[in-house]
């Protein structure tokens, strides 16, 4: 592959002017987001971490672009290892998850939420970095709204990772838990 595209992820790096710079060129057609997210989705690509880099801004800016590969994502979140697209990742999921809640937003399956689901509960569990537990965290409270159990077990698992966290973590576990009372 030696695309314009691949040569803008290529050269990118985690400067917000680089990520934004590839997200906007991305946002320009739909071969070039097919691209990018082709990229982002195969965890064994070389510049998987910096696709991802570049989606999650795509995500928070026109989230609606997305849903298309919304299947493929739910595929492939579980199986990220690499702490670098784990975050990315994990905030799409919530920007998802956010968006399915409001009115007008992007209506997910049954299916697609329960994977979702599956998968923040994972990444709480896991030892993954402070930002992918915060992000798991707050789209778990806005599916706990429609699966009431999920705030069942929410609360154990913050409560106990509560003491061997950071401040940012205790912070989020504080929010979260206070609004589940």
């Amino acid at each position: 592959m030696n695309s314009t595209l691949y040569q803008k992820i290529e050269q990118s790096t985690a400067h917000l002017k680089s990520r934004t710079s590839v997200s906007n060129f991305a946002m320009k057609s739909e071969e070039n987001l097919s691209e990018l997210i082709s990229i982002a989705f195969d965890i064994n690509h070389d510049l998987h971490v910096k696709a991802f880099w570049s989606l999650d801004l795509i995500g928070e800016k026109k989230l609606k672009l997305l849903v298309p590969y919304i299947d493929e994502f739910c595929e492939v979140l579980p199986k990220i290892k690499e702490d670098s697209s784990l975050r990315p990742a994990t905030r799409i999921a919530m920007f998802i998850v956010k968006s399915n809640h409001r009115k007008n937003g992007i209506n997910l399956t049954k299916e697609q939420e329960h994977l979702l689901i599956e998968a923040m509960i994972d990444r709480l569990i896991q030892n993954v970095k402070v930002a992918s537990k915060v992000y798991s965290m707050k789209a778990l409270f806005i599916l706990g709204k429609k699966y009431t159990w999920i705030y069942e077990e929410l609360k154990p698992i913050i409560s106990q990772d509560y003491s061997n966290h950071s401040a940012a973590y205790k912070a989020a576990a504080r929010n979260i838990l206070k609004r589940l009372k």
